[in-house]
């Protein structure tokens, strides 16, 4: 914004002749009127005032006086004091009642009313100066010169203080507009900011509804595995009982669902880098059925359509979990009335150049598709931008989409969004065809095979009791001898005795002393000895150190499974584990009672 530069107005003024707006000029004549009864008075004053350049006007009376004042824009009056009509006095007193003429220098010019008085009464009617005849015309022409440059400077300050006044006006109405301006960035900022204090609050939400949910799956793993493990050993019991034997694998198939549940909660609760692998889309996406119709409601209807023998992908899939689930949750919205999730996957071929942000080959392209209200151009533009969302507030963080995007992009492939208002949504997600063949992943939790194991003696260190107990009968069942421990110290104390302990099941949460570190104490007091760990935590799996894992809720043929593999159909030993290297924080038995009696006390 300009600024107006006070101090140089002077300077300003000088060269006002040169602005459009500062006139009139120095050059430039002022009108003088001249008034007297007696012709040859008015010639002498013209002759003697002429060689000064300026508009001389002369008038014989005070009514042309007047007229002429009404016409003109008169800077300077000589006016004779004695004139037959009205007196110049008169004159003066009417000129000076009229506004405009307020600032007009008036000089009197007499030859008889000379006296004191007179020349008081002249100053009192707002006379600039009284001249007495005979007239100097040195004189005159000085006091004429004096009040025509004045004139003319008062003018152009009169003009220049309009100007400023016309530039303060501007920008004022700039200032305003601009302060209107920034209170609207204002209070653009402020919901802005309120907005994305909205989302930080529903993030931080997610992030206490995962550690709920993971520590609640932990628990329910727990309580599911001492039902299935119990589920277990009574149906061994009534094998030859088909009507009992029915209701008891009912139990167990529900018990089996409510696990899968669980590892769904885990899988959401868990915060972690992707972990790519090779993955069956068809497999995964069909498995999900049944928890995204309990997510999505009974008002929809899901139908699936994938592509016979499609190539597996490499990709996260834990993350292509919650991908799916996001875009089913966004759907659902999209069709409060209900309608229509179809869910698909089928290959294709990009050829370069064909698909912007996307190398040419072979994709798997995964479809979620709604017949829901759909997304206008607009919208559409800004569906995959984090926060954005057309959702009530604490209805929706708008992470969803933009979530789903950057899981394709870091999978090496796109997210591509067709919708139309009133017709629906279609998502694809375009994820890179892996060429490695999908194999079997080696699996603890295969039935034993044909060769008898020996009985064993396992150590199980487990501070649910519910758990400890029916774990302990599934390994008595199986014909081994189950030795409990409530804790670690307890565990700790019968290694120390010497009573023979082939195999420890630890369970990895446990107060005080986590089973990972107990692993490492083992090591200490009995060299070699197979330690397994038994969690229901999905975050476990980064602190084993390649300890063997077997998750709650386990059934009854992998703890089989598990044992056999570890120490064999042969009379075990207890220098068949391979040493395992443990962080030295893990060797620290500080944290570990050293009195077993004490602990229990307490």
């Amino acid at each position: 914004m300009a600024s107006i530069d006070l101090p140089h107005a002077e300077e300003r003024l000088k060269g006002a002749s040169r602005s459009t707006l500062a006139t009139p000029s120095d050059q430039e004549p002022v009108d003088v009127l001249l008034v007297d009864d007696q012709p040859a008075k008015l010639l002498s004053y013209e002759a003697i005032l002429a060689e000064l350049g300026e508009n001389l006007i002369k008038t014989g009376s005070a009514q042309e006086a007047l007229q002429v004042l009404l016409k003109r824009n008169v800077a300077i009056m000589l006016i004779d004091v004695c004139m037959p009509d009205f007196d110049g006095f008169q004159l003066a007193s009417m000129i000076r009642e009229h506004p405009r003429f307020q600032q007009t220098a008036i000089i009197f010019v007499s030859a008889i009313q000379v006296t004191d008085l007179d020349l008081l009464r002249g100053y009192e009617l707002g006379a600039v100066d009284y001249v007495p005849v005979p007239v100097v015309p040195e004189v005159l022409r000085a006091k004429v010169k004096v009040f025509a440059e004045l004139y003319r400077k008062t003018r152009q300050l009169e003009l220049l203080n309009a100007e400023l006044e016309n530039r303060v006006a501007e920008r004022t109405t700039e200032l305003a507009q601009t302060n209107a301006e920034l209170e609207q960035r204002v209070e653009k900022r402020t919901r802005e900011r309120e907005a994305a204090l909205a989302q930080v609050h529903e993030m931080q939400k997610l992030e206490s509804l995962g550690q709920l949910t993971g520590g609640v799956a932990h628990d329910f793993n727990n309580l599911l595995m001492a039902i299935l493990g119990n589920l277990e050993v009574l149906r061994d019991n009534f094998l030859n009982n088909p009507p009992l034997l029915k209701l008891i694998d009912g139990a167990i198939e529900g018990a089996e669902h409510g696990a899968a549940l669980t590892q769904r909660m885990l899988t959401f609760a868990r915060r972690q880098q992707l972990r790519p692998e090779i993955v069956d889309v068809a497999k995964l996406a069909g498995g999900m059925i049944d928890m995204l119709r309990r997510s999505v409601g009974p008002t929809i209807q899901i139908t699936t359509e994938f592509q016979p023998e499609l190539a597996a992908v490499r990709v996260d899939p834990n993350q292509l979990e919650l991908a799916l689930l996001n875009l089913a949750v966004n759907a659902r919205d999209a069709m409060p009335d209900g309608g229509d999730l179809r869910i698909t996957a089928h290959a294709e071929h990009v050829i370069a150049g064909h698909m912007p942000g996307v190398d040419p080959g072979d994709f798997i392209v995964i479809g979620v598709g709604d017949t829901g209200c759909g997304m206008d151009e607009t919208t559409l533009k800004r569906a995959a931008e984090p926060f954005f969302t057309t959702k009530d507030l604490g209805r929706g963080t708008g992470l969803g989409l933009s979530m789903v995007d950057g899981l394709a992009g870091q999978s090496g492939g796109a997210m591509r969004i067709r919708s139309r208002p009133g017709v629906g949504t279609n998502v694809e997600l375009w994820l890179p065809a892996s060429e490695t063949r999908l194999a079997e992943p080696e699996r603890l939790d295969l039935r034993p095979g044909a060769a008898e194991v020996f009985p064993v003696r396992v150590l199980l260190v487990d501070d649910d009791p519910n758990v400890r107990a029916s774990t302990a009968a599934m390994i008595e069942d199986l014909g081994h001898a189950a030795v409990a421990a409530a804790s670690a110290a307890d565990a700790l104390e019968v290694l120390r005795s010497p009573q023979e302990i082939d195999l420890v099941l630890a369970d990895y949460a446990m107060p005080a002393v986590t089973g990972t570190r107990l692993a490492a104490q083992i090591d200490g007091v009995r060299p070699g000895l197979p330690v397994v760990i038994i969690t229901g935590y999905g975050e476990a799996s980064d602190e084993l150190f390649g300890l063997p894992r077997l998750n709650k809720p386990f059934r009854q043929h992998q703890l089989a499974a598990l044992i056999e593999k570890l120490l064999g159909p042969k009379k075990p030993s207890t220098s068949f584990s391979p040493p395992i290297n443990y962080p030295r924080a893990l060797l620290n038995t500080e944290t570990l009672p050293t009195e077993i009696g004490r602990e229990k006390t307490a």
